[in-house]
């Protein structure tokens, strides 16, 4: 019994100076956070502003470096942290939820495994959406079934033509995409003025900050949202889960909605130490809800719904995890077949970024 409780007294003592250890790792050091677009756009002032409040909530206050690493639509960031970057923590980034879909879609220069990512957390898990101008009358995805509604897209691999293609495919909606448009603002632009009829895979949150007067005045019609769960107060609007008629679409339609689901993540590299990972997850609880960090994101025009670490790694393990038939089927669902190029172009940078 003596050497019994001993045993167990040294456990303890090694594991709280090992807590210890993980905690005291981050003081003094410098942390780089990478971020997979160029300057401008959600994902960069994303991180930014979690680079920014971070800091006073790890042990030690360590500078946050924000590092933009664009390429490869979120992959060169994604195949860096998976490869190059350091395996101690000091380096987090946010990266393009798309990467999730491309592991297991199509695979092409992908170097970095979704489900090895030591997730930390995400800021905003707004639903994606499927809307219609009010003046086409379409107000449900039933009637998308038995007349032609022109969705605005900026090109052929996005989620603003993916989505209405997987409707069309697995649904029998009727959507045309018409591609090319610059950026998300092109779309909208061509929408008012009787060009297309709608737009896909617009975030909640960025279309009631940026065009809240189309909400509030009825000026469009939501179909339905894409992710995990409703937007608070539009509980009424359908998500795509919900049109599944049987377990195989059920199972299409949650691969598709698990990168809405990621939002805005944060990750660490792979083999970063567990005790590690869980400074940076509970440092990034705190920050989502310090006062100073809300008001910023205010500033920013950027809604925060957060989301934890271990949530988000369950995400990620379960799309790796999808089986290979529901893959085959999910990439037959996004043959896209009647799209045609646009004209309208765009300096700007696009809503992606």
């Amino acid at each position: 019994m003596r050497a019994l409780l001993a045993a167990s007294v040294l456990s303890l003592v090694a594991a709280s100076a090992h807590a210890e250890t993980a905690g005291e790792f981050f003081r003094g050091k410098t942390l780089t956070m990478v971020i997979s677009t160029g300057v401008g756009g959600g994902y960069d002032l994303g991180g930014r502003l979690v680079a920014r409040h971070l800091s006073k909530h790890l042990p030690g206050n360590p500078n946050v470096v924000p590092k933009n690493m664009p390429g490869a639509g979120h992959v060169r960031a994604a195949n860096y942290m998976a490869v190059q970057a350091p395996r101690d923590g000091t380096t987090i980034a946010t990266i393009g939820n798309a990467i999730a879909l491309l592991q297991v879609m199509d695979g092409s220069g992908v170097y970095y495994d979704i489900s090895k990512f030591n997730w930390i957390g995400t800021s905003d898990t707004s639903s994606a959406t499927l809307y219609v101008w009010a003046a086409t009358g379409v107000t449900s995805l039933e009637q998308a079934k038995s007349r032609e509604v022109v969705i605005g897209a900026t090109g052929a691999g996005g989620g603003n033509t993916q989505y209405p293609a997987l409707l069309n495919n697995v649904l029998g909606t009727k959507f045309k995409v018409i591609a090319g448009y610059g950026t998300g603002s092109d779309i909208n632009l061509a929408m008012e003025r009787g060009e297309v009829d709608g737009r896909a895979n617009h975030s909640f949150n960025s279309l009631l900050v940026s065009y809240p007067q189309w909400v509030s005045e009825k000026k469009i019609n939501i179909l339905l949202q894409i992710g995990i769960k409703p937007q608070d107060g539009f509980e009424s609007v359908p998500m795509l889960e919900t049109f599944a008629r049987n377990d195989n679409e059920r199972a299409i339609f949650k691969l598709f909605s698990a990168p809405i689901a990621l939002g805005r993540p944060v990750a660490a590299s792979p083999e970063v130490p567990i005790d590690r990972v869980t400074v940076l997850r509970r440092a990034f609880d705190a920050t989502m809800i310090d006062p100073e960090f809300l008001a910023d994101a205010q500033r920013s025009k950027l809604d925060i719904s957060a989301i934890q670490g271990e949530a988000l790694q369950k995400i990620a393990e379960d799309v790796v995890a999808t089986p290979a038939a529901i893959i085959a089927e999910a990439k037959a669902a996004i043959e896209a077949r009647d799209i045609v190029k646009g004209t309208v172009k765009s300096d700007k940078k696009s809503e992606s970024e």
